[in-house]
């Protein structure tokens, strides 16, 4: 991790205990520096303009503006800005909408500190860390979603490769090492990928796929 470019986060927490520990952890954490914490996504939103973190880790339940509307608004303002949504529950409907609306990931706030921060790591590389109970409960919701017509342009069988393993949660480096071409390749693929499902991240991408059959 000394080696690595420190990884900025923003938190945006409306409990003020929390946020000063995750502000803590964070900061106090060797290859991480916290640059901002809020209170609401209201607060946030100024601060975001002027510097954008690799990561932001968002409450879903906030007073005012809703994490789940938050993450709406910030992906369309700073698409590079990854999002890990944090809950104390895993409520099925917000899991859901928070995914769609371009969540890189999604965990609950019991998760351990370790893990916490390997969770912000994966999402700077492309991943998305979800804790095992709410992966299970976005399993469930896509098996019972009706899946909707067909994407008008066929992905290949190496975009599909791509698609499965980032939806296992491999960054875009490890997918790469896997399918045994460079990250920039992998990129290309991802472009296509967009195009094809009409999507704009990659989170997007790997709802729809599941959707639609493309990948298990």
């Amino acid at each position: 991790m000394s080696e690595r470019t420190a990884v900025t986060v923003a938190l945006v927490e409306d409990d003020n205990s929390t946020r000063e520990g995750l502000r803590l952890l964070i900061h106090g954490s060797p290859g991480f520096s916290c640059i901002g914490a809020y209170e609401s996504v209201e607060d946030a939103l100024p601060a975001l303009a002027l510097a954008q973190p690799d990561v932001l880790l968002m409450d879903i339940n906030l007073p005012g503006m809703s994490g789940r509307e938050g993450v709406r608004i910030i992906k369309d303002r700073w698409p590079a800005i990854e999002v890990l949504m944090l809950s104390v529950y895993g409520e099925q409907e917000s899991v859901f909408e928070s995914i769609c609306n371009g969540a890189a990931g999604y965990l609950l706030k019991k998760t351990p500190p370790a893990r916490l921060l390997e969770a912000i790591q994966e999402a700077k590389e492309g991943g998305s860390p979800m804790s095992p109970e709410i992966a299970r409960k976005v399993v469930v919701l896509f098996r019972r979603t009706p899946r909707p017509e067909q994407s008008d342009r066929q992905l290949t069988p190496r975009e599909t490769q791509l698609l499965s393993l980032l939806a296992e949660g491999h960054g875009y480096g490890e997918a790469g090492d896997l399918l045994n071409v460079s990250e920039n390749t992998v990129r290309n693929h991802i472009r296509s990928i967009y195009e094809k499902l009409h999507v704009h991240s990659k989170s997007e991408a790997v709802s729809k796929a599941l959707r639609q059959g493309l990948i298990s």
